[in-house]
């Protein structure tokens, strides 16, 4: 095996699992803060705990809070946010992001320093240390935006479906709260778990107006805010839910078409260089080389 392919492999199986590890009692260990804190634990308690768990998951928080001090301003409170549309809030905070994001940034640092001298030349020791460095300081935030994305995704795919599980569940005579726990039941997916947390803040007290806002800034979907805030509207005027939710399922179908003619418009475009440097190529290949080899030959 190449000596080059072997030492980015092994670098990037290296940083891989020390994340999974990492991040695995991290997890482990915001789980179990209610437990800790509720009852005292006892030493044999404390050793039955692995130990990614009560050694690595300490030193993480620690670092994590020690990197604040030097973050600019609302940094947290960004990277905070950007958790929440992500839904990895309940398995991390913002102190251990920041550790995070250091330890991948010190892994970078530390794959490039063992794999730059293996380059010969100066200009690919420059470009595979900064990439490394790029991999280790980039790839926590792009792997956060990729699933802010996914999420997202899921959710528009989810909303038409589910605004019209509202629809025939209010005009069939229940209320909208009723309405959406049977969403709740019968819907499973990302956009069902936010409607049920706006559920349960509403049963212990939460306006109904303040839980959609809150699930609005939770999701940050431009169709999902829109639908909120026609429903705040509707009722705050005394409107009609179950005509505001007819005029919104027909609004959402029209979207819904208008994406997908959107995405095949852009089809074509996207086509043209795969099949330029890719499938033209191989096809002239196989076309024109029996020809050039007899015209070379009777030459």
């Amino acid at each position: 095996m190449d000596p080059l392919l072997f030492a980015v492999l092994s670098v990037g199986v290296t940083v891989g699992a020390l994340t999974v590890y990492v991040g695995g009692g991290v997890v482990k260990a915001n789980k179990n803060t209610g437990t800790r804190l509720s009852s005292l634990s006892t030493r044999d308690d404390v050793l039955e705990q692995d130990f990614s768990e009560r050694a690595v998951a300490p030193v993480m928080q620690g670092l994590g809070r020690f990197a604040m001090r030097f973050t600019p301003t609302g940094w947290v409170d960004k990277s905070q946010h950007k958790l929440v549309l992500a839904a990895w809030n309940d398995r991390m905070d913002g102190n251990t992001w920041a550790a995070i994001r250091i330890i991948t940034l010190i892994l970078g640092v530390v794959g490039a320093f063992f794999v730059v001298p293996m380059m010969d030349s100066s200009m690919m020791k420059l470009a595979v240390g900064g990439m490394a460095i790029a991999i280790g300081f980039y790839g926590p935030e792009a792997s956060l935006n990729r699933a802010i994305d996914d999420r997202r995704k899921k959710m528009e795919r989810q909303l038409p479906d589910i605004i019209d599980l509202l629809v025939i569940s209010v005009e069939a005579g229940l209320g909208f709260e009723a309405a959406m726990g049977r969403v709740v039941q019968n819907v499973p997916g990302e956009l069902s778990r936010e409607f049920s947390r706006t559920l349960q803040e509403t049963r212990v007290g939460v306006s109904r107006h303040e839980a959609l806002r809150n699930m609005s800034e939770r999701t940050d979907v431009d169709d999902l805010n829109s639908f909120i805030l026609s429903l705040i509207q509707a009722d705050s005027f005394g409107v009609s839910i179950s005509r505001m939710l007819r005029v919104q399922a027909d609004e959402m179908r029209v979207r819904r078409r208008q994406r997908i003619q959107e995405k095949a418009f852009a089809a074509p475009v996207k086509m043209i260089f795969p099949m330029l440097f890719c499938i033209f190529p191989s096809i002239f290949i196989v076309i024109l080389g029996p020809a050039v080899m007899n015209i070379s030959k009777a030459f």
